[in-house]
């Protein structure tokens, strides 16, 4: 018996070539998805990152890092860039979004065809029958389309994702800066305090030399002094270590490190910059909640796609030639056989409770960040509104006083009406008072960086749990 399907056998060629023309180029691109991580990354920071796929593009990057900081002093937003470009973790996620548009690629190519070769002896006959069968699943013909939709919604969130990691990493960034110029403010107060108290240490001495000053007196004086050599110490270890860190973000080390961070932070702005609207464009740039609504439509899409293995699971198309030279079959010698395997799924109403119920923890988690998206809006708004409030107190209520107290304090120093540790005292207040303007500014330009956070997604509020932690 003879039988030809070559008919048959074009058809199915055709149909395991027919894929997405388009995804298929989009997806094979060497940087595919990555443009719309960098057009969000512009709208989100206004700083895009960058992805280095060879040796020369690397050691490109590495130049243009030492021209952006080596021996510079470094803004926020320069520390930002250099992370983006040059954080070798962010580059990482990246190589993620290259594996998933890889899968998405191959969903695009559609099914592949598959060989399966039998050879039979019959004993005690000289007949033989060579059979060669291209076989595919009609399962993964009829499902090509939605598996390539689930993969190019899995693709999108890949894109979701690399865009988070991206965000969520410029805003430690910037955190770290911020708390490392706030740490180098603070070890530069103490240390001008540390020459007036040095002053004053050394006059006691001197003063219990003639016997003008007690041992007590004498000790008091002593004991603020090391007391602020030690705060200056632990001030100075504090900002190296914050600066460390923000090294790290940085993706620097060794003789990539030279560079240096301001004495101060800015100052306050006149007003805080965030929008009362900050909860509506909280809920329409969220990263993540883009991400879930993503998911809700590949659980979605993949609830369909079980329903229709169901149905059709059981069921492969084989097409063909088949040649066969067969006068007696009663009796057959063993089969050696390479073919393809079906995967199966389960086709009983379990699947369809399993869908159902997929769907609706999607749906209710996609709820619950929506919920978590609006209170973190909230919160930060509350929180920059009221941190900016609090440094401007002090900036503009407390200084002032302080400055005035210092003025009258000099004036009456210099007309013999007051000692020369009177004065010191005063200086030792307004070093306190000065910590906390510095501190309260710092807090400002945290709770100021969590705005941003709080509209694209990202970890809010994380400094100032730290800052109670401690």
């Amino acid at each position: 018996m003879r039988r030809a399907t070559l008919p048959a056998l074009g058809a199915l060629l055709l149909l395991a070539a027919c894929g997405d023309a388009a995804l298929r180029q989009s997806s094979s691109a060497p940087r595919a998805g990555f443009a719309s991580v960098e057009a969000g990354s512009r709208k989100a920071l206004g700083s895009a990152p960058a992805w280095h796929l060879s040796a020369a593009e690397i050691e490109a990057n590495a130049s243009r890092v030492h021209a952006l900081i080596n021996g510079k002093t470094i803004s926020a937003d320069t520390a930002v860039q250099v992370a983006l470009i040059n954080n070798r973790a962010l580059q990482a996620n990246f190589a993620d979004l290259g594996l998933s548009s890889a899968e998405l690629w191959e969903a695009a190519m559609g099914p592949v065809p598959s060989v399966g070769v039998s050879v039979s002896g019959l004993a005690g006959d000289v007949s033989r029958s060579l059979e060669a069968t291209l076989i595919n699943s009609l399962l993964d013909l009829a499902t090509t389309r939605s598996r390539t939709e689930i993969a190019a919604i899995r693709f999108r969130q890949a894109e979701l994702a690399a865009l988070s990691e991206t965000i969520a990493l410029a805003i430690e960034t910037r955190r770290a800066w911020i708390e490392a110029v706030g740490a180098f403010e603070a070890a530069a107060l103490i240390g001008q305090a540390q020459g007036t108290a040095d002053a004053g240490s050394e006059l006691a001495a001197q003063l219990g030399r003639t016997g003008a000053m007690s041992k007590a007196d004498q000790a008091r004086e002593h004991a603020f002094t090391a007391e602020l050599a030690g705060e200056r110490s632990a001030a100075r270890l504090e900002a190296q270590l914050a600066k460390d860190r923000l090294m790290r973000l940085m993706g620097l080390w060794g003789s990539g490190t030279s560079f240096y961070v301001p004495d101060a932070l800015p100052s306050l702005p006149g007003r805080p910059r965030a929008s009362a609207d900050i909860e509506r464009m909280a809920l329409a740039n969220r990263v993540d909640l883009a991400a879930g609504k993503l998911e809700l439509q590949a659980v979605a899409l993949d609830y369909k796609l079980t329903g229709e293995t169901r149905m059709i699971s059981d069921v492969a198309l084989a097409a063909g030639l088949e040649l066969e030279r067969a006068d007696d079959e009663t009796e057959r010698s063993p089969v050696l056989e390479v073919d393809f395997e079906i995967p199966l799924y389960d086709t009983g109403g379990l699947v369809s409770k399993r869908g159902q119920m997929a769907y609706l923890q999607a749906a209710s988690m996609l709820a619950q960040t929506a919920v978590d998206a609006r209170a973190e809006a909230r919160m930060a708004y509350r929180s920059v509104t009221g941190r900016h409030a609090v440094a401007r107190h002090w900036r503009d209520e407390v200084m002032p006083l302080r400055r005035q107290i210092d003025e009258e304090a000099l004036l009456s120093y210099n007309g013999m009406l007051t000692s020369t540790f009177e004065l010191l005292e005063d200086a030792r207040e307004g070093l306190d008072a000065r910590l906390s303007t510095a501190e309260a500014k710092r807090d400002y330009w945290l709770a100021e960086t969590d705005v941003t956070a709080a509209i694209w997604g990202g970890d809010v509020g994380a400094s100032s749990e730290e800052e109670d932690e401690e």
